[in-house]
């Protein structure tokens, strides 16, 4: 699967290599191109994933504030909820292609 913004593909995976979380596919840090992602200071924090990392975007001449997220510290559980340890992966928001 790819995750593209304006032509850029942002992250570049196999579904085996990912994982679905409420909706959304989660990109493991190695196959995301951090280059384009640039940390954000928006603040939130889930109750059962703990606390989020929000990321700006910009690629092929497209801006996208806020249009990625991780969550690089897990709450204990989180891991054995989703049956993966997905700490700092990065999923991305509607702005986004992901196919």
């Amino acid at each position: 699967m790819k995750a593209e913004l304006g032509g850029v593909t942002l992250a570049d995976a196999s579904e085996d290599d990912m994982v679905r979380i409420e909706g959304n596919w989660y990109f493991a840090p190695h196959s995301v191109a951090f280059d384009h992602l640039t940390e954000s200071p928006t603040p939130y924090t889930c109750s059962w994933k703990g606390e989020c990392q929000y990321y700006h975007l910009s690629a092929g001449g497209a801006d996208v504030s806020d249009g990625a997220w991780a969550y690089p510290n897990l709450i204990a559980g989180a891991a054995e909820r989703v049956g993966r340890d997905f700490s700092g992966w990065v999923a991305f928001g509607p702005k986004v292609s992901v196919s």
